[in-house]
This record gives structure tokens, sequence and C-alpha cells, in this order.
């Protein structure tokens, strides 16, 4: 798997580690629980894989030309590490009330085979080619996708974590 792959892999790992499926499912009023959040990552996995298949299935490039904001983006995301909150969820990213089991289950194939279908586009195309477009940061190139999962990744981490520590006493840790 491609470093910046696997250590969202291990992050995510680390951030459920215990966690059972009554404490992926609570959640404060109007937020989204662990499972929620993890199920949000998984429709990002599963929707950049298919957004890749159609790239290879083109035999060219899909991504549009970049503006001053997508450039502005990427300097914050990509290449400074930084996922601003606050911004809505893409309706095709938001959570649609998986089980937690089920999202604990699937998660990591996901993130698996998008690994795999970008590694592919990465063979054919090269790893600076800009080959498809972020919904809100432009075109990126396969390199860039697989930063802006790992940056994204964390940024949920950091949220499962802060609702791990924010449940109730009363459910149980498994680890």
């Amino acid at each position: 798997m491609d470093p910046y792959l696997e250590t969202l892999a291990q992050t995510l790992r680390s951030a459920t580690e215990g966690l059972s499926s009554e404490q992926l499912s609570w959640h404060p009023p109007g937020k989204w629980s662990a499972a929620e959040v993890l199920e949000h990552l998984y429709l990002t996995y599963t929707g950049t894989a298919k957004g890749f298949e159609r790239v290879i299935a083109s035999g060219n490039s899909l991504a549009t030309a970049s503006n001053w904001k997508h450039q502005a983006g990427i300097l914050l995301v990509i290449r400074l590490g930084y996922l601003p909150g606050g911004r809505q969820a893409p309706a095709v990213a938001r959570p649609k009330g998986v089980a937690a089991d089920k999202v604990m289950a699937e998660i990591m194939p996901a993130l698996a085979t998008m690994d795999a279908i970008i590694a592919e586009c990465e063979r054919k195309f090269g790893r600076t080619h800009k080959l498809l477009d972020h919904p809100i940061l432009g075109p990126l190139n396969s390199r860039e996708w697989k930063k802006f999962h790992l940056v994204h990744g964390i940024h949920h981490a950091k949220q499962i974590r802060r609702l791990r520590d924010a449940a109730p006493k009363t459910l149980h840790v498994t680890a």
C-alpha cells in the first residue's frame, strides 16, 4: 500500500481500536457518530475509486483546468496538510446509516481498492499528471489524491477520538 494510505489506515485503526458498536454509534445531538464519520470516509474512498475507474476506462485524464481557488485549496490541504472544519460534506459522501459493524468491516477493503486503482492510474499516466477533479480542490494527480485522503482521514480521526472522550462513561470500552 502507498505510504500515505498506509499511514491513513494506521491512523484510523488507532482511532477506532477497542470501540464497541455502541460507542461507534453514540453521538451528541446534531453531530455524526464515529460510525457515521467512518461511513463518510468509506464513501469518499469508493467515490474516488469509481472516479479513477472512469479515468482507466476512458484512457484519458478527466481533469479540468485549475483556477486560483483550486490552487489555494491545494496549498492549504495538500501542501500544508490542513483541512479547515465547518464545510458540509457533498451529498454523495454523507452517511446514510450503515451499521457500525458493517462500516468497520468494509472501510479497510475500500481503502485498499482505492489504493490499487490509483496505483494502476499511476502506472498508466504517471504520478504528476492531473487525472481527476476533487469537488472542492479541483484537478489532482494521483499523489495529491492520496495526500488529500490522508489529511482528510486525520481530520476525521481527531473527531472520532473526541467522540470517544465525550461518550458517556456507561458505554463499555472493549480494549
